[in-house]
Order: C-alpha cells, then structure tokens, then sequence
C-alpha cells in the first residue's frame, strides 16, 4: 500500500498541467528570454535560500509537514500565474515556486529511503525508487496530453494553472496520510525522538568533506541543473517542428501547437518513465563509471541539441534533445541510491538538499546566461554555449580528480 502511495505521489506531483508550455505562455504575456531567463535564476535563489534549513528541518521536525508546506506554497504560486501579467508579478510567483520546490527536494526521497530501511530493503533502493520514479514521469506524459486537449478544445495557457490545483490538493491530502513512523528518520531506540539542529548539522559537516560523497552530490546535481536550465526551451523547437507536419492545415496555429505539443510530451515522458525502471539494471552492468559516462554523455547531446538547432534541422535536434532526458532519467535512480549507500540516514534529508543547493548554484549561473545569448543570438547557439563550457569543466575537473587519485596511489 504505501508502494502505491509513492507512486502516486510521483504521479500526482506531475500533473503541472503547464510545464508543457511554460515558456510559450511567458513568450506570449510579452516577455523576453533574458527577462526569463532572470525569473528562472530568481526562482533557483529562492530554492538556494531555502534548501539547506528545509532539509535539517524536515530531518528534525518531521517531513510530513514540511511537504505539505511545500505544496500549499505550490498551489499560491499557481494562482498568482494565473492573474498574473507584469513582470513583477510574475516574479512573486516564481518566488513562492521557489519556496515550495526548496522544501519539496529531497524530502520525499528521504522518506523512501528511510522506509526501505525499516522495511530492510536496502538493497533494493534503486530498483524501488525508479519504478516510482517512472510513475512520475508517467504524470508528465498524462499531464503534457491532458494539457494540449486543454488548449484545443477552446481553453488558454492561463487556464491549465487553475487545473493544476487539483493534482496538488489531492497529494497534499496523500501526505499527510502516510504513516507516523517515517515522519522522522528512524532512530535504534525510538521513531519519535526528535533530532536536535545541532545533531543534525554536526554529522552533515563531517560527512560532506568525504571527497566520494562530495564526488557523486556534484556529478548529480550539475545534470539536473543543466537539464532544469534547457529543458522548457524544447517548446519553442516542438512549434517548429508541428509546422513541419503535413495535416491540421486548416486548425489555427495555437491549437495545432498545443495538440502536437501535448502528444510529443506523452512519448518523451513514456520513454523517461521507461528509463527510470531500467536504471537498476544499466548500475548493475556499470557501476564504477556510470555517473562520469552519463554526465558527459548529456553534455554532448546538448552541444548536438545546439548545432541541428542553429541549422535548423528541428527533427534531429528534438531527438537529441529527448537523449537527454532519457540520460536524466537514468541518472537520477541510480546517483540517489549511490547517495544513501554513503551518507547515514539520519542526516539523508540534508545531504540531498545540498546536492539541490549546488544544482541551484549551477542553474542561477546558466539560466542568466542562456537567456542572454538566446535573446542575443538564438536558442541553438545558447544551448551549445551552455553545454559546451559544462563539458570542458567536467572534463577539467575529471582530469583534476584523477591526478589526485595517481598522487595518493603513489604516496
């Protein structure tokens, strides 16, 4: 029953019914990309602000509430975009996004983690969390259909914000039904002896100097982030693409768009959800450099995303830019049980919500940029640039930790 509850959660969380056309909409309230570009670092602010005492408070005061927190402060961020049409406003509404994201990050996560450890299903942890992953990614494929329906049949970008409501009232009731014992990372004398912040801060200090856990925290966090900067910019290349297809002729363009984006969504998040259940096994074949490889692997596909983008072959550049989801989704399973494998449980919580600190560092810095060079010389140069300089820094500080590795060898 309370596998059914995670996957639920996942699958609920998903339902933003607006993620699908999140730039399009603000394209089309008159704002810039370099204006997007700012509205997305200042939501990435916020969640840095937030992010670390979201996690030693979910650790020490319960995780239950923190997450219900998180989707109250979701669900005003969604009514604010609905009225909103000044920049300004929209600003406010990214902040409370923000907030909601920072207390929502990780906390689930730990949960799982923490309940398959009473359960003592350790081992299991990343086939577990990627089957429920993939109903995550099973919410965004229905959510991205339901949302292009929503378009055709007469409504507007504005609307699906109100739909998105729902989906969160319904998770936020899900929550709070889960169980008491794992409100709190367990303890071996007592589930309801509640961690001081000081307990909390003490063990994290000493357990993010281990260069191993540091090593796996960057290598996670730099991809999401690089994928959280680009991935609402595959809008726009859809639109491109749906001007390609042959049929619909006679519907107008916004219906057309919405209709084509909304399926495209489906399939992508059909294949993510399909990635997330074989992570297990693609770890198990690899283990040792399947962080590095994967890492690099996204990097390249982006600088491809870039060149088919600039010469404007959009079915080549739509298909690596799916690569690169496809890439995340496997990622994501396997970094979080290389993660819990590492790091005591009772500080879980806080370590993940560092690694969404550094992943908030990297997509303040690349959401400025991206949007600079979009606004100044297009999305396909911006996202070579973008991927490009990630991929000489990994490449540099891969270069830097195996020179460290040879030097300790040697000593």
């Amino acid at each position: 029953m309370q596998f059914k509850k995670f996957c639920a959660y996942g699958f609920l969380k998903n339902l933003r019914f607006f993620d699908a056309f999140f730039i399009l909409f603000l394209v089309d309230k008159g704002l810039s990309y370099t204006e997007i570009g700012a509205l997305y670092a200042t939501r990435e602010l916020f969640i840095n602000i937030f992010e670390i005492p979201s996690g030693i408070i979910a650790d020490t005061y319960g995780r239950r509430l923190t997450l219900a927190g998180s989707f109250i402060s979701y669900i005003l961020s969604f009514v604010l975009f609905y009225f909103s049409n000044q920049f300004s406003m929209f600003m406010f509404a990214f902040i409370l996004f923000g907030i909601g994201e920072a207390f929502r990050s990780g906390t689930h996560k730990g949960i799982i983690i923490d309940y398959l450890k009473i359960k003592k299903w350790n081992h299991l942890k990343i086939l577990y969390y990627g089957h429920t992953r993939s109903w995550s990614q099973i919410g965004s494929a229905l959510s991205a259909l339901i949302a292009g329906f929503i378009i055709y049949f007469g409504g507007n970008y504005n609307s699906i914000f109100l739909y998105s409501i729902i989906p969160y009232l319904i998770n936020l009731i899900l929550i709070l039904s889960y169980p008491k014992e794992i409100d709190l990372p367990p303890e071996p004398d007592s589930f309801s002896k509640k961690l001081n912040v000081m307990g909390t801060i003490r063990p994290f200090l000493d357990i993010i100097r281990k260069p191993k856990v540091l090593g796996i925290i960057n290598t996670s966090a730099v991809h999401s982030a690089f994928l959280k900067v680009i991935k609402d910019y595959i809008q726009p290349l859809i639109v491109n693409v749906a001007i390609l297809l042959p049929f619909m002729l006679n519907t107008s363009v916004d219906k057309k768009n919405g209709l084509v984006i909304g399926i495209t969504y489906f399939i992508i998040f059909l294949l993510t959800s399909k990635a997330s259940q074989l992570a297990s096994a693609i770890a198990a074949n690899n283990k040792n450099n399947i962080s590095h490889l994967t890492l690099v692997t996204g990097f390249i596909l982006g600088i491809a995303t870039g060149i088919f983008y600039y010469y404007d072959l959009w079915v080549l550049s739509l298909i690596t830019f799916v690569g690169i989801y496809i890439v995340e989704n496997i990622r994501k399973p396997i970094l979080t049980g290389f993660v819990s494998d590492n790091v005591p449980n009772e500080i879980l919580t806080t370590v993940i919500s560092t690694q969404s600190l550094l992943q908030t560092v990297v997509t303040v810095t690349m959401s400025f940029l991206f949007g600079i060079v979009a606004d100044n010389y297009g999305i396909g140069t911006s996202l070579f640039t973008v991927s490009g300089i990630l991929l000489i820094v990994t490449m540099i500080f891969k270069i830097i930790e195996n020179y460290k590795v040879d030097q300790l060898n040697t000593n």
